[in-house]
């Protein structure tokens, strides 16, 4: 069964637990509206939460893991647009529901991923009544749109080496470790290039000292 693309391993009630790790965000009156009606959610890394051209039921409340977010061209090619961290949700997404429109985007777990899913029929009706709300929603749609731009300017501007390595410092960052799960062929697909550059380019960096390769993971030293 998949509700927002997710295949969906453990689902269960939000504790006051859950909701202390964001209660930072929200007032307490849409804390309790949330432990009301969200669903606690984990899915694993790997898993597709949501893709292209599906219908988005849920919105999602970041608060374990982390979430890579990728567009799609008419060939198949895909661009890395930005990642979705803790105490975030995915811009895009509120975007498909306020105008009830399918997604544009796919989400991909970058770590195993916890979150809330908050039925998308009360996100208009908490616009109007949650200040704390109103600030989240356009407090993502403003960092959400200053990452695209960075990615605009990253393919636009920057060497595939220098794109390479902001890439392993963001993705570094989002999962808060400097070891990396990851191969050459996913990072080649983010950055639309090919893995035998990638490949060469890592070992570059590993002669550099910058990095220590592995079997499917790098090990960051910058």
């Amino acid at each position: 069964m998949l509700i927002f693309g997710l295949r969906l391993i453990v689902t269960d009630l939000i504790s006051k637990e859950d909701l202390a790790t964001i209660d930072f965000l929200f007032e307490q009156d849409l804390l309790d509206e949330i432990q009301k009606v969200g669903q606690l959610k984990k899915v694993p890394k790997g898993d597709i939460m949501i893709d292209l051209g599906e219908a988005i039921s849920y919105i999602p409340l970041l608060l374990e893991g982390a979430i890579k977010v990728v567009r799609e061209d008419d060939s198949g090619e895909e661009l890395l647009l930005y990642f979705v961290e803790f105490g975030n949700t995915c811009a895009m997404t509120l975007n498909c529901c306020l105008e009830n429109t399918a997604s544009e985007i796919r989400a991909i777990c970058e770590a195993d991923t916890s979150l809330i899913m908050v039925p998308v029929k009360f996100m208009d009706q908490w616009l109007s009544n949650y200040f704390s709300w109103r600030k989240f929603v356009f407090d993502n749609y403003q960092n959400r749109l200053n990452e695209m731009l960075k990615a605009i300017d990253a393919l636009t501007f920057l060497r595939l080496d220098e794109r390479l390595e902001k890439y392993l410092l963001d993705k570094s960052n989002v999962i808060q470790s400097n070891q990396l799960s990851v191969t050459h062929l996913e990072i080649a697909t983010d950055l639309n290039s090919s893995r035998v550059v990638i490949s060469r380019l890592l070992k570059k960096m590993e002669k550099q000292g910058q990095l220590v390769l592995g079997r499917n993971t790098i090990t960051l030293k910058m």
